[in-house]
């Protein structure tokens, strides 16, 4: 016992420092690794996204317990979620807010009875186009707009769905990898105290089918750098 008193007395300055890094990955920011394509092309296999953890609420250290209540996921965001339904950590983007009324025909998005307009798009460098051939497009509701990936031979079974009502406190999520993600319309819809987070920016990007040689072009990358907002 008394050699660990001395020992934590003689490093209580990096004890405390790891701890308080510990406190704020938790509560305030922290980076995550994305294993799965599902919100390819904006967010790559491989990516580490910042997380922004006091987008919405701060919390109590190691807790959901929301201490103060910022502000509210909006759609086009794309949220970091400790899901139960899904029993792991999702990253998707925000598609329907409480009280919004969703349908999807044929991969086209009905938000509050309006359609998404959609305009061709192409992108380059995603290694599962190799094998699983894709189109792009720029969906567009309101005044946001993003990449989504379609597959030309794989399409979701889950690519029709709705009308549905968004509940309070609720929220509807989806992948832009659309033929190829586990969301909402699969798990339902996302409670809001299981969202943890905001992420607008790439860290770093390490290529698995590269030896996880760094992409360099990806290095402190905007998620929604690649389009600029149309005039409405």
């Amino acid at each position: 016992m008394r050699r660990l008193l001395s020992m934590l007395s003689q490093n209580k300055g990096f004890i405390v420092f790891m701890l308080g890094m510990l406190m704020f990955r938790s509560a305030l920011a922290d980076w995550n690794v994305v294993p799965t394509g599902s919100m390819q092309p904006t967010i790559q296999i491989g990516d580490r996204i910042v997380v922004d953890k006091a987008a919405y609420d701060i919390r109590l250290p190691f807790t959901h317990l929301s201490l103060m209540h910022l502000a509210d996921p909006q759609r086009g965001d794309i949220v970091v979620l400790d899901s139960h339904a899904a029993d792991e950590k999702l990253v998707k983007r925000v598609i329907g807010v409480p009280g919004d009324e969703v349908a999807m025909r044929d991969n086209v998005l009905y938000v509050n009875g309006v359609p998404a307009r959609y305009s061709p798009a192409t992108v380059t460098g995603i290694h599962d186009d190799l094998q699983d051939p894709a189109r792009y497009e720029v969906e567009q509701l309101g005044h946001v707009q993003h990449l989504i990936r379609l597959s030309r031979y794989y399409p979701s079974d889950a690519r029709n769905f709705g009308p549905v009502t968004v509940p309070a406190g609720q929220y509807l999520l989806l992948g832009d990898n659309r033929d190829n993600s586990m969301d909402s319309r699969y798990f339902g819809f996302f409670p809001r105290k299981e969202i943890v987070g905001r992420s607008r920016y790439v860290a770093v990007s390490l290529d698995p089918d590269h030896h996880y040689l760094p992409r360099t072009q990806r290095l402190a990358t905007r998620l929604d750098s690649n389009l600029a907002p149309r005039a409405e």
